[in-house]
């Protein structure tokens, strides 16, 4: 499974950038990375994207957001760069679309307070953390005793930054968070390097305490490689170090479970299985080939949904992706469930079995609306499997031809780098949807 989950995460094909001017100003690629990054096939469009304007109007006196206007927009043609990130604080859940202004401006300070408290609280284990640099070997061994010399921003240093304990011993909760930091840093000089923006090591500190400090938060998970892979778009959206730590936290509200590994299971393992029954009700003769090949358990989708096709699709178009998700499986009681306990059961804020006027339908998303309709719960974030199904559909007929095992699976999958249209997937996942629903409506 080793050599198998290798191929999944690192195997394939690039394509030359064909980026718009617009796009490349807020976005810059690298001069000599050009012709090693997928293709971009996402462009602003004047009376479909959400454009700065209608963001603006979409706000009353009070600040109250018209949320359904804004949905739709996003649905149709995303969001333009220049106002991505403070769209994504609302999508995410970080804000309530009821607030006002200055009810949003109190929420925001006490968080940047909380997460600065946070940041205060690691640099006293590790003093290097908010200072610019970060670190790529170990500060600690196994049994949390410091190493007296280690790498920061690649250069060699004596200074580690592990303090102990009063006692000079460290528990195990802060063993397990240092030992992490060197796996974050080692991620970091790896993460989007092909844009300009992580040639300044500020910007690839910022992003290593962001993930350091959320490690430490959320101490039940701590950090998991792919974890980096979610984060950069925050740090590079959101200026404020704090705004972008709780985006990033609101995020991993839904995406945290896909990092829970054990040696037992995979944190994607639910969604695996529901992707598994999603293709023997829509597609039996598929779901038959792979179960012979012996990827029955659908492994080869695993990179795909922990990294939310990060790795499928250029920068641009991966934002855009995630973007347009989020707008149809939004639910407008996602800013109260975030403020519950990160275990909260969020069928509880579903509405399947009680009547909806219109006017509250369309303060959903497209995909979350029909599931509401329906009553259908059974998967949280089910949008991506959804489209990983629409994936396997455009290339069904490769697969029962050409697939003898589950390499020539993972090669077939992997050639669609770069070659994948959002739109043209998305609208594909939402037409499997309906069908699903009325598969499983009927038995």
């Amino acid at each position: 499974m080793g050599y198998l989950m290798c191929k999944i995460i690192y195997g394939g094909c690039v394509m030359k950038n064909s980026a718009s001017a617009e796009l490349e100003s807020y976005f810059p690629v690298r001069p000599e990375c050009q012709a090693d990054i997928p293709k971009t096939r996402f462009k602003p469009r004047v009376g479909k994207t959400l454009s700065p304007r209608r963001w603006n109007a979409a706000f009353d006196q009070d600040g109250h957001l018209d949320i359904a206007g804004v949905l739709r927009r996003i649905q149709r043609g995303g969001i333009h760069p220049s106002i991505k990130g403070a769209v994504w604080e609302f999508l995410l859940g970080c804000f309530d679309p009821n607030s006002t202004s200055e009810e949003r401006n109190e929420l925001q300070q006490r968080r940047r307070e909380q997460y600065s408290a946070w940041k205060t609280e690691c640099k006293e284990m590790v003093p290097i953390i908010g200072s610019g640099k970060f670190i790529m070997a170990a500060i600690i061994t196994d049994d949390g005793q410091p190493i007296n010399e280690t790498s920061v921003n690649g250069n060699p240093s004596d200074d580690t930054g592990a303090k102990p304990s009063d006692d000079g011993s460290l528990d195990k909760t802060v063993i397990r968070w240092k030992l992490s930091l060197h796996q974050i840093g080692l991620d970091v000089v790896r993460t989007d390097r092909t844009l300009q923006f992580y040639e300044n090591e500020e910007n690839q500190a910022k992003l290593w305490d962001v993930l350091a400090v959320y490690s430490w938060v959320d101490g039940d998970i701590g950090y998991v490689q792919g974890m980096n892979d979610i984060c950069s778009p925050m740090v590079i959206l959101l200026e404020n170090e704090a705004d972008a730590f709780w985006c990033f936290e609101r995020a991993m509200r839904r995406l945290r479970e896909n990092f829970r590994c054990s040696t037992t299971s995979i944190g994607v393992q639910s969604q695996l299985s529901t992707l598994a029954q999603i293709i023997k009700a829509i597609d039996p003769k598929l779901h038959q080939h792979l179960e012979e090949l012996d990827g029955g358990e659908y492994l080869f989708a695993f990179r795909m949904l922990m990294v939310l096709f990060r790795r499928e699709f250029s920068f641009v178009d991966s934002l855009y992706l995630w973007e347009v998700m989020w707008a149809m499986e939004y639910n407008p009681n996602i800013y109260l469930l975030y403020e519950e306990p990160r275990d909260s059961n969020y069928s509880s804020c579903k509405n399947g079995d009680q009547k909806m006027n219109s006017k509250l339908l369309k303060q959903y998303g497209k995909f979350e609306r029909k599931n509401v309709q329906t009553g259908w719960t059974e998967q949280r974030s089910a949008l991506a499997v959804f489209l990983v199904a629409s994936v396997l559909e455009t290339r069904n007929k490769r697969l029962l031809k050409e697939a003898k095992g589950l390499d020539d699976v993972v090669q077939i999958l992997g050639e669609l780098t770069g070659n994948l249209d959002v739109k043209k997937a998305l609208k594909e996942a939402l037409k499997i949807h309906k069908k699903y629903l009325s598969k499983v409506k009927k038995s």
